[in-house]
């Protein structure tokens, strides 16, 4: 290939087949994607940490033999641990936090034969639902600087979608693999609870809210490395239900005629802003056209105590973090060693008793029964991903008298992703729709638990249908 950096048009399907075929070497993969980096990080600070010695070493010798072999990958600096390389969390408190071993989602994604180029940005602790941690600064949007990326795996988005590399890891709490793809305009699928593995060093967390995957430009890179990270490890408390067939294959293969409900009311009654219910009925339109049955409904579900609920065990996870790295390093937590917010998370999380956590789950497990019937009835939900297209950076910033502040502006930011991490279920945020500012805003589907197979089919026609490859930021002209 002429243009090197032509490669950044590529999935990364097509650049591990151009090495298969040797039509390129790893070298030239990982030369152009770092020097990519180091030409739009500048204005995007998307990476925080460069692996470049790790990822030159890497392709010097032979590299495992899997789907992904020789392709450039991005790590988030968060929870996945990378053997002598740092992983702050986004976080002043960490910055020196070095672990000395792979998480078994590393050692798998190195076994396709993904390269790791580096780690990116994530807000503190992974709170919050855009990635403006003051240890590193704000990640901007590739579709509008002044934007935010979304979080909390912002950092993966934006190097995503700006061509950086074809995919990079994410993670999803409360939709954090979702938010960050339809602000950044990249296809983000949340799996199945426990599809992928979260040890060794941990067997769930928060009671089962959190999940790994990625943030891709192509459907079928999703679906590729979920076939080579899913599927339980060695001690993990539950299993995702195993998959029929490998994921892959679900891509084009027939979605059949299914029943689609939609919707752009937030379950917590929050206004959505006029341009995610536009993408929401133009992607109901567009499913019509595909030839399912797609009809108004939302699921009956009580938004506000599911709202209660989930904020107690996100505080009570706030507290657990800071408590635990004070049992590791002999440091009690101070208020100036975190950011504002997380401190007042912390202090909120440290008055919580045992009962005030299991009341919490209970409430949390009634919603998710609620919304699993939902699903007797229709195979996919469609609704906003967001209320509101990628707001302005700083948006979630607090007042000194108010230090909360920006999580309660984020629980309208994100009134819809949630529920598929309370609900376990698999979920997507889609890009088929920009607003008239040139921003991306995501669509959401949501499917019953353990089916990602249905997205991943639905997923592929969409992207057939409306193909989004070709849209590429202004930082990438």
């Amino acid at each position: 290939m002429a243009n090197l950096d032509d490669l950044s048009f590529l999935d990364a399907t097509t650049q591990a087949e151009l090495v298969r075929r040797k039509e390129l070497r790893p070298t030239e993969l990982v030369e152009a994607a770092i020097e990519r980096i180091e030409r739009l990080n500048p204005g995007l600070n998307a990476v925080v940490t460069s692996m470049y010695d790790q990822a030159r070493a890497a392709v010097s010798w032979k590299l495992p033999e899997g789907p992904f072999t020789g392709v450039p990958f991005l790590l988030k600096d968060l929870s996945a641990s990378y053997a002598g390389v740092r992983m702050t969390s986004g976080s002043a408190l960490r910055k020196k936090f070095v672990p000395d071993h792979d998480s078994e989602l590393v050692v798998r994604l190195k076994r396709s034969g993904l390269v790791v180029l580096g780690k990116t940005s994530t807000p503190e602790f992974g709170i919050l639902p855009t990635t403006e941690p003051l240890l590193f600064g704000p990640c901007r949007n590739p579709w509008n600087t002044e934007r935010t990326t979304g979080g909390s795996s912002g950092g993966s988005a934006a190097a995503v979608a700006s061509g950086m590399v074809p995919m990079a890891h994410a993670n999803d709490g409360g939709g954090s693999i979702r938010v960050p793809a339809s602000c950044c305009g990249v296809f983000g699928l949340k799996p199945t609870r426990a599809r992928n593995p979260l040890g060794p060093d941990r067997g769930d967390a928060l009671s089962g809210l959190v999940v790994e995957h990625a943030v891709t430009r192509s459907v079928r890179d999703s679906a590729v490395l979920l076939d080579v990270t899913s599927g339980p490890d060695l001690g993990d408390p539950y299993w995702a239900p195993p998959k029929e067939r490998p994921f892959l294959e679900e891509v084009g293969a027939d979605t059949g005629r299914l029943r689609i409900a939609f919707s752009a009311d937030a379950l917590t009654g929050v206004p959505v802003h006029a341009d995610c219910v536009s993408a929401v009925k133009d992607a109901a339109a567009l499913c019509v056209e595909l030839g399912h049955d797609v009809e108004e409904a939302s699921p009956d579900l009580n938004g506000e105590l599911m709202l209660r609920a989930f904020s107690v065990l996100w505080a009570a996870g706030c507290a657990s973090v800071l408590e635990g790295i004070a049992s590791a390093t002999g440091e009690e937590p101070r208020a100036e060693t975190v950011e504002p917010l997380t401190w007042v998370l912390y202090e909120t999380g440290r008055k919580l008793t045992a009962s005030d956590y299991l009341q919490a789950l209970q409430a949390l497990q009634r919603v998710a029964r609620d919304f699993a019937g939902f699903f007797t009835r229709y195979d996919v939900w469609l609704a906003p991903t967001l209320a509101e297209p990628p707001v302005l950076l700083g948006t979630f910033d607090h007042s000194p008298a108010h230090p909360a502040q920006g999580l309660e502006r984020a629980a309208d930011f994100v009134a819809f992703t949630p529920i598929c991490n309370v609900s376990g279920q698999p979920a997507m945020s889609v890009p088929l729709f920009w607003n008239s500012e040139g921003l991306p805003v995501g669509t959401h589907f949501a499917a019953r638990f353990g089916d990602e197979a249905t997205l991943f089919r639905l997923a592929a026609q969409l992207e057939a249908s409306r193909p989004w490859s070709g849209r590429w930021p202004p930082v990438c002209s």
